[in-house]
């Protein structure tokens, strides 16, 4: 394979990595294990595209149960029954996701919520009707899901509950529905328990705790639906869970870390009560709310280095499916037998990566302008001495989300190429406190851009960077960090590459997806509120500054993205032609808000990795 190499130290990297190895599909993936314990399933590619495959739990050969030629898999989970295979499919990205699933006996695969225009998920399971499910479907109002009751074996799909005008509705273990979640225009959360008198206030999350509600955190109630589980920081600055009364309302502390947020949550399936808790401090460290489960865990972590995920539990709970993540190796599944003590690895998703030179991700923190502390990680390029590195920020989206240790394929193609990759869990990131989200309250282009100054001057103070050689990139919110980067502070990034960003917070905001405005009043007060504001969020925008561009710009847009829409990256490409400033602009047809074909991000790679070459001088993959 020809490199093409600069005449620089570059020459004392380790060998390059193909493109494929980092971004192709990998080999399995995404593996769960049946309720019953008997099965295993995972994602492997079948011509280019991820299908599903199912084998036994004692290493019988697999099948392929799925039949999809255009568009990879990207999200499925069992059914209850052990029989069906439940995956969620969009329209090349435009997130109407429709319920599928698979019988894995028969191979009979079924679209379960039919319906136009709809974006259906999955809301709940329980082991007592494992033929049924409620699904989420927002059929008869764009904006509200109502809930369904999915029936597996006779193919019924019928409403259940009407959405009175809700954010959230949660079920208790017998399917009924038990708790409906609010946004008022303040931004706050109001939970209500349906009661026989109807709907009656529960529990209040004001505006500043209304992050802590994170939806990516499992919630539940507990075995005699008296009572709900669920993550909050009211009380406290870092989110803790906590047990709620749906009699009285009072809350009861189960845990909590004093400095990081709840990152994770699982419940017994046995005794449906709250067992396991991860903390997502620099890594993924997990607690045990029952203590018999120390063991396991210390067992499992023994196994190998780096953090594991339980993805899954059997209802019996005697085996687990657990996934270890690395900084710099593959990912690993392994199937647990806790009676036995024993684990089994299953496979590796990319094994091609132990035959080359990985990068560590390491964790850094520095003090911003204002004396916050702002944490993040960085990825040295390994074989360089750490001194006058050409760099690469890689903003994360969100904004409200996080960067991770763990396997990093951009950051490894940041390193092997011969670039300090720098991620900066900038203020608004999760996970450090809800003080930490408030901070970024109205500082999109503000607070949330100088932590990112910030952090270059820290890692530029130390001597690691060349700082006529950085370049800002990232996807979503990490792509508005890069059009921010290229025009608010035109003199400090060489060069810029935006996926999906937002250009005009103004049209950002007037546009979301018709199921987001029951909960638009988050962004209006946390960004800014086009009917009221529109001038101040033109002055956060990057449309606005569109005169201060005077580096190269790639520009990478999803044709059918219903969250950053076209639109964002048409304008700005627009206003560039019409002052004659330079712009790459590629238009992805076939993806939305980020790619699911492998193809797509091989193209896409090639692209960024050449443009990096180019503008900021670090070697490539001959094309």
């Amino acid at each position: 394979m020809a490199v093409e190499t600069p005449t620089d130290q570059l020459t004392d990297l380790p060998p390059l990595i193909p493109r494929d190895v980092l971004f192709g599909n990998p080999v399995q993936t995404q593996a769960r294990l049946s309720p019953d314990g008997t099965k295993v399933s995972y994602l492997a590619p079948v011509n280019g595209i991820l299908n599903l495959f199912v084998g036994g739990a004692d290493g019988s050969k697999p099948r392929q149960v799925t039949q999809e030629t255009t568009r990879s898999l990207q999200q499925y989970t069992w059914a209850l029954n052990s029989r069906h295979l439940l995956f969620l499919k969009d329209g090349g990205g435009d997130e109407n996701w429709h319920v599928h699933s698979v019988d894995i006996e028969s191979g009979e695969t079924v679209d379960r919520t039919p319906f136009p225009g709809v974006s259906a998920r999955i809301l709940a399971g329980e082991a007592a009707r494992p033929d049924e499910l409620l699904v989420l479907i927002n059929k008869d109002n764009p904006q509200l899901h109502d809930v369904y009751l999915l029936n597996l074996a006779n193919g019924s799909c019928e409403v259940v509950e009407e959405n009175p005008g809700f954010l959230g509705l949660m079920p208790d273990h017998d399917f009924k529905i038990r708790v409906g979640i609010t946004m008022s225009e303040d931004g706050s959360i109001e939970l209500l328990s349906k009661t026989e008198d109807g709907w009656k206030p529960l529990f209040h999350v004001p505006f500043e705790d209304s992050m802590s509600f994170n939806t990516a955190v499992a919630s539940s109630f507990d075995a005699a639906n008296q009572a709900m589980v669920f993550p909050t920081s009211v009380g406290a600055n870092i989110t803790r869970v906590c047990r709620l009364s749906l009699a009285d309302g009072s809350t009861e502390v189960l845990f909590e870390d004093p400095e990081y947020d709840v990152a994770a949550l699982h419940f017994n399936p046995v005794t449906e009560e709250p067992d396991l808790v991860g903390v997502l401090r620099d890594r993924l460290y997990w607690h045990a709310l029952d203590e018999s489960l120390n063991k396991d865990l210390q067992l499992l972590q023994a196994i190998q280095p780096g953090t594991f995920s339980i993805l899954s539990r059997s209802t019996d709970d005697r085996r687990w499916l657990v996934a270890f993540t690395s900084d710099s190796g593959p990912g690993c599944y392994y199937l647990y037998d806790r009676d036995a003590g024993k684990a089994t690895l299953l496979f590796k998703d990319r094994p091609e990566l132990d035959g080359y030179t990985l990068a560590a991700k390491e964790p850094f923190s520095f003090q911003a302008r204002d004396g916050l502390t702002v944490h993040g990680y960085v990825t040295f390029p390994p074989g360089l001495e750490r001194k006058n590195l050409k760099t690469v920020f890689w903003v994360h989206g969100g904004p409200w989300a996080r960067d991770a240790w763990g396997f990093d394929p951009f950051a490894q193609l940041f390193a092997n190429r011969g670039y300090l990759c720098v991620q900066v869990n900038y203020r608004g990131s999760t996970g450090y406190g809800k003080d930490f989200v408030n901070a970024s309250n109205r500082e999109w282009a503000g607070k949330m851009h100088t932590d990112l100054i910030d952090a270059l001057d820290h890692l530029a103070g130390q001597g690691f960077v060349d700082r006529s050689k950085v370049a800002i990139s990232g996807g979503s919110y990490g792509g508005y960090a890069t059009l921010v980067g290229v025009t608010f502070t035109p003199d400090v990034f060489c060069c810029g590459i935006d996926i999906v960003g937002p250009s005009n917070l103004n049209t950002l905001i007037s546009s979301v997806p018709e199921y987001w405005k029951p909960a638009l009043a988050m962004w209006t007060q946390r960004v800014g509120d086009p009917k009221t504001e529109e001038e101040f969020l033109w002055s956060r925008s990057p449309l606005s500054k569109v005169d201060q561009i005077r580096v190269p710009l790639l520009i990478v847009q999803g044709a059918n993205d219903p969250r950053v829409k076209k639109q964002e990256s048409d304008q700005i490409v627009a206003a560039m032609k019409e002052r004659g400033i330079p712009c790459e602009y590629v238009v992805v047809e076939d993806e939305g808000h980020g790619f699911a074909n492998a193809e797509n991000w091989i193209k896409f790679t090639t692209l960024v990795e050449s443009f990096l070459a180019e503008h900021v001088g670090g070697r490539k993959q001959a094309d």
